[in-house]
């Protein structure tokens, strides 16, 4: 089993060579790929600096689900391992991704909230809207998922391939659980650690991206 680590990022200089550090530990020879998403901070320099990483840029700023559409298109594994460059995902878990796929399944989501949420890793607000758009798509997919916008995650390339991926936002998570699902696909959630950030700030923005998210959700459900 061939991987690819894929990691999206937009300005995120200050967590980013941590996380590679740690991935090219863990996964020697192969392959390691950076999206930069219009980084303005560095952080494309500081990718290319790490031995090992392959990096390609985007410019402007595209969003998270183009980055990760981008890097898809450009991966050679035969499974595709994402995490995001804030540091908020432990990469030393990767490995935990990775053997469930080795182990027959088609898709691992890393799931915070059956894992272990750190203080201060989720707002509040964020918190309650996660669950309530995986109870959603529990709901409306009669599936069984805990942590539906999860970044943190593994998948068969063979199965993003099979996918007809839209997005432009964070709302990628979600398009791509609900045609996995809608698939037949083997779905694992695995507990995993998420942290507080050390640096750098988030993109995502609560009322327009969640919006997004819950029209994906219906998109997807009415969608053959």
């Amino acid at each position: 089993m061939r991987y690819t680590i894929l990691i999206p990022c937009h300005n995120e200089a200050g967590s980013l060579r941590a996380v590679l550090e740690r991935v090219r530990a863990d996964f020697p020879g192969e392959e390691c790929l950076v999206v930069d998403d219009g980084s303005t901070d560095g952080t494309g320099e500081i990718a290319t600096s790490v031995p090992g990483v392959r990096v390609h840029r985007l410019d402007p700023n595209r969003g998270k689900g183009v980055a990760l559409r981008t890097g898809f298109s450009l991966a050679h594994g035969d499974a595709i391992l994402m995490i995001d460059g804030d540091g908020q995902d432990d990469p030393a878990e990767m490995r935990l991704l990775a053997d469930e796929i080795e182990r027959g399944a088609d898709f691992a989501n890393g799931s915070k909230f059956i894992g272990t949420l750190e203080p201060g890793a989720i707002s509040t607000p964020n918190y309650f809207g996660n669950r309530f758009m995986s109870g959603m798509i529990n709901l409306l997919f009669r599936a069984r998922v805990s942590d539906s916008q999860s970044g943190f995650r593994a998948v068969r390339a063979d199965l993003i391939r099979a996918m007809k991926l839209r997005s432009v936002q964070y709302e990628i998570e979600t398009e791509m659980l609900c045609q996995a699902i809608k698939r037949g696909a083997r779905i694992v959630e695995v507990p995993v650690t998420r942290r507080p950030r050390s640096a750098g700030s988030t993109g995502f923005r609560r009322v327009r991206n969640g919006l997004r998210i819950l029209f994906t959700i219906l998109a997807e459900r009415l969608r053959p």
